[in-house]
């Protein structure tokens, strides 16, 4: 056992593990995806530590880029439009943001700046995360002002959604849509979330009558949902699985839809009035239906969970 010091005192050092980087706490991932048109983004961080995640909430949603952030599990997503701002950064008041987010035909470039260890979440923690495909960051700590500019892959959400693929006796989608999502993910394509969004309680529902939508950030859309669809079909326990995809920012246009099938049984014949070139339905089984109402509540998850009898 080891002595230091003159003494031969035990010093405490001697039976610590030493920290690599004691001031620096890495985001273990980002990724962003773009609209359309290429004016707004949503930033997705996952993150490491809970309290500086919230103290970033808190003091970003401030930035004049920032729309909203929210917290969806191990993530904050910050919605974003794009431009170019100067930050009134001020200690303890606006101490840290993002200055600017820029998007192109294949990146997204996000400017994050900030004071003190605001400067430091500015710069390193986010500069090394994986996701990033290089970056531009400042010397940090102390009180100085620091930030970096980070380039993403620009990546479009797909939401795919799911629906019956058990029988009374055996099975349950929600278990095979995580599996199936966490085993088709690479660095193309990102798995985001998981949602089980409660329907109408038909009669002819196995027992609880729920439908899964997986989000993901990708850049490979039809890799991703061929290798969905190859594993959907070879452990689907089901003859009437549905399977339905949607390639956009928002799946807004397919809320009211998804109302009525949490409200009340519908029909084949409602669900073919949906017109929108976005959405493909991949598996036409009976749980189609069940299979794109999910996909609008991908996320909602106190919507999402509700029991809707039809009184709203």
């Amino acid at each position: 056992m080891p002595f230091s010091g003159g003494t031969g005192a035990l010093r405490r050092l001697d039976f610590m593990e030493r920290l690599s980087d004691p001031y620096i706490i890495r985001y273990p991932q980002i990724v962003a995806v773009a609209d359309e048109n290429g004016r707004q983004v949503e930033l997705i961080e996952f993150f490491d530590c809970i309290g500086g995640a919230m103290w970033v909430k808190h003091h970003y949603a401030k930035s004049p880029l920032v729309r909203s952030i929210r917290t969806v599990g191990p993530t904050n997503r910050y919605l974003l439009s794009t431009g170019n701002v100067d930050l009134a950064l001020q200690g303890s008041f606006f101490p840290a943001g993002i200055a600017a987010v820029a998007v192109d035909d294949d990146e997204i470039a996000v400017t994050y700046r900030g004071l003190g260890g605001g400067g430091v979440g500015a710069s390193i923690c986010r500069a090394t995360a994986k996701g990033v495909i290089r970056e531009k960051s400042d010397p940090a700590g102390g009180g100085r002002l620091a930030g970096s500019t980070i380039w993403l892959p620009r990546r479009e959400r797909v939401i795919i959604g799911i629906d019956d693929t058990d029988t009374p006796e055996e099975g349950a989608t929600w278990t095979l849509a995580h599996n199936i999502a966490r085993a088709v993910e690479d660095d193309r394509s990102r798995y985001l979330s998981h949602t089980i969004v409660q329907l109408y309680p038909v009669p002819y529902r196995t027992k609880n009558c729920v439908a899964i939508a997986c989000e993901f950030a990708t850049t490979d859309p039809s890799g991703l949902v061929r290798r969905f669809h190859e594993y959907l079909e070879e452990y689907t326990l089901s003859d009437d699985t549905g399977m339905a995809v949607w390639r956009g920012f928002d799946p807004a246009p397919l809320e009211a839809f998804g109302r009525r099938v949490k409200q009340g049984e519908v029909t084949h014949d409602d669900l073919a009035a949906l017109d929108d070139e976005r959405l493909s339905i991949v598996m036409d089984g009976r749980g189609m239906i069940g299979a794109v109402a999910a996909i609008p509540f991908a996320t909602r998850y106190e919507e999402a969970l509700a029991l809707w009898t039809g009184s709203g």
